[in-house]
């Protein structure tokens, strides 16, 4: 008797609850995974072509266009690079009050990507208006506590989408005592909203997927790693930011428009679990107490627990800005002056999705030659689909093709992804035989 084989196409042609679009191949033959592609195909923007030419000045309003959610990790990222060639001091005052400004971000990223994006796969909800019928109350404060890091963005950024506050040499303007007076008060008042996330994220039942992975980071000798430190990995690396290009290599695949990083070779995980795995003995002691009550070890393997890295570092920025605040005084000047000058300039923060590395080619007019920049989801997505690969083989399989197709989302979401900020997600097709 002849064995009879099946071939079973998916065709997803939108992933839901992602920056961007893509698609997923898999390939199933004989109950064995054989193909599996993660295909970014949106068009190259092109937005390094568009640096070339422009002045320095230009340059921390430009790159915050390349993404609507995490413009201060671009602007920060690029104007560090740039302060660093040109040989400037920033004062005191505009290196806190930076930290405060990325951590606006990482508030409202890190809330939006919980309550809107990931926390609905694991109540089996189609969206987060679903999710908001069964848990309003946290849905809710979910949208307070997002509200809140856009506020700390509007405050040094004039605005929370694509803000303009930040210049090389610091900030355009300082906000007035009274603004600092009334956001540290709702900074204080999210405290215990925020570690009320951490507990409900911890209750949330995962799937037990250990993994064996590469972390890679910031970090820094006397603070949790956000806007400054050195590129660490978990196998003891250690390197300044112009070193990246030694380490980390950068390759096409025929089915991405975006570009694959790897680190001598093999993929490595990027985001808040992988700083939370280098980083976590720099958290400050209220934020342990939570960590050690969430019942999360560390370091972990799992990647679902990105999910309750991200509610601790939601409270990591709210203290941090509190603490920053609180010594917050008006200053002579929100910026110093800068003299351009000609070199490459190198620089790398950790965006809510992870490491974030920009390089400058500038000439002595102090205009952009030639730049590069490698976003996280880049880095992220050999990752990605290893733990596709890893996580399917856990799942089974054998399961329907729409408890495939939910199982790979699920996995995707996970990582935030930020496909827009890679092209230089998800339609999904499978093939059994």
């Amino acid at each position: 008797m002849t064995e009879q084989k099946k071939t079973v196409s998916i065709h997803v042609p939108v992933l839901a609850r992602v920056e961007g679009e893509g698609a997923l191949d898999l390939r199933i033959d004989d109950g064995a995974l054989t193909e599996l592609r993660l295909r970014i195909f949106e068009p190259p923007r092109f937005f390094e072509k568009f640096l070339e030419g422009r002045h320095y000045s230009e340059i921390p309003d430009l790159v915050a266009r390349i993404c609507g959610i995490c413009p201060v990790a671009y602007q920060v990222t690029a104007a560090q690079a740039l302060e660093k060639l040109f040989g400037v001091e920033l004062d005191p005052w505009a290196h806190a009050m930076r930290r405060v400004f990325y951590c606006g971000e990482w508030i409202q990223s890190h809330s939006l990507h919980i309550h809107l994006l990931a926390a609905p796969d694991f109540f089996d909800c189609n969206s987060a208006i679903e999710l908001a019928r069964i848990a309003p109350d946290e849905v809710r404060r979910g949208l307070r506590i997002q509200a809140l890091g856009n506020a700390l963005m509007d405050l040094f950024g004039a605005r929370s989408v694509h803000p303009v506050g930040v210049r090389i040499g610091g900030f355009h303007a300082a906000p007035s005592l009274a603004r600092i007076e009334a956001i540290r008060e709702k900074l204080r008042a999210a405290l215990p909203e925020a570690e009320a996330l951490i507990r409900w994220t911890a209750s949330i039942p995962v799937s037990q997927d250990d993994q064996a992975f590469l972390s890679v980071a910031l970090q820094h000798p006397a603070a949790y790693a956000i806007e400054r430190g050195d590129i660490a990995a978990s196998d003891g690396l250690r390197i300044a930011a112009e070193a990246f290009d030694d380490h980390f290599t950068e390759h096409h695949e025929p089915h991405s428009t975006a570009l694959y990083s790897r680190y001598h070779g093999q993929p490595y995980l990027v985001g808040p679990l992988a700083r939370l795995n280098l980083n976590h003995a720099r958290l400050p002691e209220q934020v342990k107490v939570l960590l050690a009550e969430s019942g999360l070890a560390l370091p972990s393997r799992n990647l679902f627990h990105s999910l309750v890295a991200r509610a601790i570092e939601i409270l990591l920025a709210l203290h941090e800005a509190l603490r920053l605040l609180d010594a917050y005084r008006i200053p002579d000047s929100p910026w110093v002056p800068v003299t351009p000058r000609a070199g490459v300039a190198t620089g790398c923060t950790d965006a809510p999705r992870g490491l974030l590395w920009h390089r400058y080619e500038m000439d002595a007019a102090g205009c952009v030659v030639n730049a590069r920049i490698v976003p996280p989801t880049s880095q992220n997505q050999g990752r990605i689909e290893e733990d596709l690969r890893l996580s399917l083989l856990n799942f089974g399989l054998d399961h329907p093709d729409d408890a495939l197709r939910l199982h790979c989302e699920k996995v995707i979401r996970n990582y935030d992804p930020c496909i827009s900020c890679a092209t230089h997600f998800l339609r999904m097709n499978v093939e059994r035989s």
